[in-house]
Parts: C-alpha cells; sequence; structure tokens
C-alpha cells in the first residue's frame, strides 16, 4: 500500500459530489490525513452546501486547505481545465444522479451525469496527462436482481436507469485502466447511511419523519415497499475504504458491505422502538414511491476488501438506526429553538 510520505509535497485530492454525504465525510477524513482537498460544486441561486460548511475557511486564510470550484459532470472543457491547473494526485469521483425511484423520471438526465459524466472526467484525465489517481463510485444496485450475496464475481443484473448508468461508468473505468493504464479502480458500495444521508431516501426519510411525528408536527409518513431487503453500514467506513483503495500499489475494484442484510420494515422498526412510538400508528403505504422493476435483495461480500484492504465496518445496525434517530431528533429541537443547525456527526 501506498505511503504518503513519498509525495513530495502536500497531497492534493480532488472530489466530485463534496457537498454530498459521502463527499462530506469524505473531505473530513482527507483534512484530516493532511491532504489539500479541492472539491466541484454546481452552481445555485441558494447555498447548497450545508454539510461541508463547517469544514469551509475562507480561501484568503493563509493555511486553508479546502476549496470549491464551480462545475457541472455534462461540461467536459470545464472538467479538463480544471483536471489541468489543479493537478490533482488523486481524484474521487462521487457526484451522479444519485436516486434510484428518480432516475426512472429522468433516465436520459441520470445517463448524462452518471455514466458520461465519467467519461468526460477520464478523458479529461486522459487528455491532459495529469498523472493522478482516479476512484469511481459504483453501486451494489448494478446487481439488481442477481441473487444474494453479491462480490466482484458476481454477474451485474441491472434493474433501473441509475443502475445502468452506474454500469457503464463501472465497465469504462475497467477499460480506461485496461487500454491506458490509468490507475482507475471501482468501489462497490452498497447502502450506507448517516445524520447526512438525504432527506429523500428512505432512511433518513424514516427517522426525520419520526422527530417530526414525536413532536406534533407531521402525522403520517408515507412508504413504498416495506420488504425490499439491504446491507446497511456507516458512511464514515465506507469512505474510508474508498482512501484505502485508492492507496493500493495496483488498481482494483473492490466490493464494500457490512454482509448483514435488513429490511427497510426492520429499519422502521428499530427507528420506531427506540422512540417508544408504534409506526403502524402512522405509517401509510404510497404506490408512488414504488420502482417500475423492484430489487429486493441485496448483500454484499466484501472478502476481498477485509483481506486485502484491511477493511471493516465499525458500526452495527442497530447501532446506526439509534444515532440516525437521535440525530433528527437534536436536529429539530435545535431548530425549534432557533438556535444555529448543523447537519450532526
Amino acid at each position: 500500500m501506498r505511503a504518503l510520505s513519498t509525495l513530495s509535497r502536500v497531497p492534493k485530492a480532488l472530489i466530485t459530489g463534496i457537498t454530498g454525504q459521502d463527499g462530506s465525510y469524505l473531505a473530513e477524513q482527507l483534512l484530516e490525513r493532511g491532504y489539500e482537498v479541492h472539491g466541484l460544486v454546481r452552481r445555485s441561486s441558494s447555498f447548497n452546501t450545508e454539510r461541508i460548511d463547517h469544514l469551509y475557511q475562507d480561501p484568503h486564510q493563509e493555511g486553508t486547505r479546502l476549496f470549491l470550484h464551480y462545475a457541472e459532470l455534462t461540461d467536459g472543457s470545464r472538467l479538463s481545465r480544471l483536471m489541468y491547473e489543479l493537478q490533482p494526485d488523486e481524484v474521487y469521483h462521487l457526484g451522479a444522479q444519485s436516486h434510484v425511484r428518480v432516475s426512472f423520471d429522468i433516465p436520459e438526465y441520470t445517463a448524462d451525469v452518471t455514466a458520461m459524466g465519467t467519461v468526460r472526467l477520464l478523458e479529461a484525465i486522459r487528455e491532459t496527462g495529469v498523472e493522478t489517481r482516479f476512484y469511481q463510485a459504483s453501486s451494489s444496485e448494478m446487481f439488481g436482481s442477481a441473487p444474494p450475496p453479491q462480490s466482484e464475481s458476481t454477474p451485474f443484473r441491472p434493474c433501473s436507469p441509475y443502475a445502468t448508468a452506474k454500469l457503464m461508468a463501472y465497465w469504462t473505468v475497467v477499460n480506461y485502466r485496461e487500454a491506458y493504464g490509468m490507475f482507475a479502480a471501482n468501489g462497490i458500495l452498497f447502502n450506507h447511511e448517516s445524520p447526512r444521508r438525504g432527506e429523500t431516501f428512505v432512511t433518513r426519510k424514516i427517522t426525520r419523519a419520526l422527530a417530526r411525528i414525536q413532536a406534533g408536527l407531521q402525522e403520517k409518513l408515507y412508504l413504498g415497499n416495506l420488504d425490499a431487503k439491504r446491507d446497511w453500514g456507516y458512511t464514515p467506513d465506507f469512505t474510508d475504504a474508498m482512501w484505502r483503495i485508492v492507496q493500493r500499489d495496483e488498481p482494483a475494484d473492490y466490493v464494500i458491505a457490512t454482509g448483514e442484510m435488513r429490511s427497510v420494515r426492520e429499519f422502521l422498526d428499530h427507528a420506531a422502538e427506540h422512540l417508544g412510538m408504534n409506526w403502524a400508528d402512522f405509517v401509510e403505504f404510497d404506490p408512488r414511491y414504488l420502482r417500475p422493476v423492484e430489487v429486493d435483495e441485496l448483500r454484499g461480500d466484501a472478502s476481498r476488501a477485509r483481506e486485502e484492504l484491511g477493511w471493516e465496518p465499525t458500526v452495527a445496525f442497530e447501532e446506526l438506526v439509534k444515532l440516525m434517530v437521535d440525530a433528527d431528533v437534536r436536529l429539530l429541537d435545535d431548530q425549534l429553538a432557533g438556535r444555529a443547525v448543523r447537519l450532526s456527526d
């Protein structure tokens, strides 16, 4: 495994999707490891950087090591220009249209950003000749209907536009690695959650709603398929795995997962029980949240990552549910009290 001491200067990383759940934790970890971190952000009329606001310093201040740059994954010329200007040692490509259900509504946009965005980044590296290590955030959704447990050798059977876009990105990484000798690696990450999870994703939707229902601010929680089973881990564990993948002497592809599978219903059970609530009193089914093609069971076999990366998950399922519930209760309490709030660790 590569030692950072082999670099003659402060190591420099570029993160796409830095304002997302994964990007914010990864930025924290890289800064703690002494990196200079650059992140791509989309221009918006409103601030959308709340997950990294606690990390941000005025770039005019001496010692600042976090810098943000406006860019779009649909703009190849901008990506090439930034790659040439920044000359990053490592590129972590986390940016995507990442909502599976929404991908059925906007398949063309999903393909353009999630699949072609990866092509544009790899082309930017190839065309500029930058010597860098590239990490691609691949997804367990690529396995789709393949029976569990799923490992690096499991055939892919994607069941959504998001999954097919991620699969194109995955094979593009493999192709550029083999065709051009790039250090390009895939991390096939299974579901990973935290208090910074987006509010439209089912885990955070549940924990946020329970906090609001308990406080009398919401009456119902509408959900889709409660029987879908997933392999859920803690996001900081998974972003640590990303870094470990990039530090390998040779690029390779790794499944990152806990190896345990739980249903949405079980997540709901534990979350409600933690607050002393009976979810049957307020949860209702809404078919709009069903996918046209459901993925029933995902459970990863991370044996290779454990052996070659020395990686292990540190947070169990029950602990993960509790910390997410507690974080949303605190967040709501702060909001109601008029206190300044930030997404919890």
